[in-house]
């Protein structure tokens, strides 16, 4: 297999070298858009795992050895190649998703309003129209 990178590998490359495993493996029938989105969330809490537990501090120390981030590497491909291969059952293009979604991100998320401050944008919101300020006006 060639080498891949962040910079030099598309997504399109991505979903088709995940299909054709698919493929090849003739696992296409069990890959409902259901199934794909519950393996999704089961690998999700597989992530979550390697952190379960670390504390306040201890996130940096759950990567402490290259072991451990290895770990996390597998656990993050198997989040997104289930979601490629949802993307690729549903007919989803991805950057275009992805484009949409930031859009409509940047809404609901105006910097000015939230840049520095972790509290839903919906409690921003409401203590800006309660400061008198206009917070802007996105539909949610």
């Amino acid at each position: 297999m060639k080498e891949l990178s962040d910079g030099k590998t598309s997504l399109s490359q991505l979903k088709e070298m995940v299909q054709k495993f698919v493929d090849d493996r003739e696992w296409g029938k069990y890959h409902s858009p259901k199934d794909l989105a519950l393996s999704i969330s089961i690998e999700a809490a597989e992530l979550l795992e390697i952190f379960q537990w670390s504390g306040e501090m201890g996130a940096k120390k759950a990567l402490d050895t290259p072991e451990k981030l290895i770990h996390l590497e597998e656990e993050m491909a198997d989040v997104i190649v289930y979601c490629l291969s949802l993307a690729s059952v549903t007919g989803i293009d991805i950057s275009q998703a992805i484009g949409k979604k930031m859009i409509k991100n940047e809404q609901k998320y105006p910097a000015e309003l939230v840049r520095g401050n972790y509290r839903k944008y919906t409690e921003l919101r409401g203590a800006k129209i309660n400061q008198g300020e206009n917070p802007g006006s996105s539909a949610e």
